[in-house]
């Protein structure tokens, strides 16, 4: 009873559900029967099981943090100030005791977190040196960078939208209209897909409500024919320029889910990507259509404007993936910039890449002379058996300072020289990560290095699906809920899904399997 309990609890949390429906008859009926000694539990002892398995899970995770989770997830009084940020973010790094330990951190372009990220680096530099002297502290969320791009371009084409918008507006009005319209579906043998409307703040879902009525552009004029009061149907010209923007809208849309993901490293991809996104600009930008020469005119901008301060972390993190190195930079950056800006680009990327290998090796050095001493010590209370591993470590550490010394190119120099991976044509299963953990014997300082780089997130959409979800956890009926109870269930959800595998929709995904299974 205990152990199901518990699994009771992980279920609310998982899947957000309220307190009060472990005393729902029904739920109590099917756990009877697959369990005849089951005893009804009350919504006060289920919140306190929540609790008791959020503390359990939260001190598995003090033990270890190898992979990403939701550390915190607190209130913040309001003025939201950069310096009230700040101090939140620093009490929580307190919490689980590692505030010495920061290595970057990922912002939106919000005036507060500009703040944020002064006051932080500020306060830590005082009690510790950042790596890089900071020059990698702050990453800028890549999508929000991408959304920017995408919102000014749309916001030159208002009127090819707003039509589009309108029509699906319009049917989806009224349930005789859709009706009507799936009717005209069916007889075209169309696949079986439902009108979906626009968010006015999410490009994405305005891309998605354009390619799906895209899809159904010869059902609109049959549907205006049976509906008088339809007078928004789109020309055959509209639907050609819906065509041309979703044909941009749709690399948009595939690096941003590219670059979003929390399942494989990021920051060493960034750059191919954004490479992408500049050559199909570069093409359209002389497209026989004025209409998509404005919108690109004014992407363009925004890349140019933005490019430059997010390049650094992903360039370096690109120059430690096999399968681009130095060639990336050298190819990308003349495409990117003009060219006296592209030679000291390479310049400053080069600089920043050996500074940062300098800091690995001294701290290599470091912790080797620490572990010789504290080895030491304990060699001279246990002699006997133990003596001979202290030697061999000891040997091993004279034997490395030697190879420095006496060498005339480092790892990070042996690296770059050697050849790039070529991947097969039409495989794309190369994992950074994984290479460097089978040569971390050859490259022993330079794949702590890699690790510490590769796994940086340089877009904070995973943190935002988190508080997105407080809008369902703290619905009208909830509202009262501590600050304190949120967290569990915040927390606790998204630790009881990582421990049971259990991937999170978002709410995009949710909202198309509900139009799916009700079409």
């Amino acid at each position: 009873m205990a152990r199901m309990r518990e699994r009771a609890a992980q279920w609310v949390m998982m899947h957000e559900h309220p307190f009060t429906i472990v005393e729902e008859e029904g739920f109590n009926l099917m756990q009877k029967s697959g369990m005849p000694e089951w005893e009804k539990i009350s919504r006060t002892t289920n919140k306190k099981d929540c609790v008791s398995v959020f503390e359990i899970e939260k001190k598995k995770l003090m033990n270890v943090l190898k992979n990403k989770r939701v550390l915190s997830f607190v209130h913040i009084d309001p003025p939201h100030t950069g310096v009230q940020i700040a101090d939140s973010v620093y009490k929580c790094l307190k919490e689980w005791g590692i505030e010495n330990k920061e290595f970057t951190i990922s912002v939106d372009n919000a005036s507060s977190n500009d703040v944020e990220i002064k006051t932080l680096r500020e306060n830590f530099s005082v009690t510790r040196r950042l790596v890089c002297g900071g020059k990698l502290f702050h990453v800028r969320c890549c999508a929000h960078i991408l959304n920017l791009l995408v919102q000014d371009g749309l916001s030159k084409i208002k009127d090819i939208v707003k039509k589009i918008h309108d029509s699906v507006w319009y049917i989806k009005q009224s349930e005789s209209r859709v009706q009507i319209f799936s009717q005209i579906v069916q007889q075209l043998q169309l696949p079986s897909r439902k009108l979906i409307l626009d968010c006015k703040t999410r490009w994405n879902s305005t891309y998605e409500m354009m390619v799906i009525a895209l899809q159904f552009k010869n059902v609109f004029p049959r549907f205006k024919d049976r509906d008088s009061g339809f007078i928004y149907s789109p020309s055959d010209e509209d639907w050609e320029k819906v065509q041309k923007v979703c044909d941009i809208l749709g690399v948009f849309s595939t690096v941003t889910n590219l670059i979003s993901g929390s399942d494989y490293p990021t920051s060493n991809i960034f750059l191919n990507e954004v490479f992408r996104i500049k050559k199909m600009l570069d093409k359209k930008a002389i497209d026989e259509n004025e209409f998509i020469r404005v919108m690109v005119k004014k992407m363009k901008e925004k890349f140019d404007k933005y490019w430059g301060e997010c390049n650094l972390l992903m360039s370096i993190a690109a120059v430690l993936d096999l399968r681009y190195k130095m060639r990336v930079i050298e190819v990308s950056f003349p495409r990117l910039y003009p060219e006296s800006e592209a030679r000291a680009n390479i310049t400053k990327l080069r600089d920043a890449l050996y500074e940062l290998y300098k800091e690995y090796v001294e701290e290599f050095h470091s912790s080797n002379n620490e572990e010789n001493v504290g080895m030491s010590m304990s060699t001279q209370m246990n002699v006997g058996t133990e003596a001979h591993t202290y030697g061999e470590f000891d040997l091993e550490h004279y034997l490395i300072e030697d190879e420095d010394i006496h060498s005339e190119k480092s790892e990070l120099d042996c690296y770059l020289e050697e050849s790039r991976y070529v991947c097969q044509p039409g495989t794309n299963t190369f994992d950074a990560l994984v290479w460097w953990r089978a040569n971390i014997m050859k490259h022993k300082i330079l794949s702590r290095m890699t690790r510490d780089i590769l796994v940086i997130p340089i877009t904070t959409v995973a943190s935002e699906a988190t508080f997105n979800a407080g809008g369902r956890v703290i619905d009208p009926y909830r509202s009262s809920l501590s600050p304190t109870t949120v967290e569990v269930l915040l927390c606790g959800g998204d630790w009881c899904r990582n421990l049971h595998g259990i991937k999170k929709k978002s709410k995009t995904e949710e909202k198309l399997e509900i139009d799916l299974s009700i079409n």
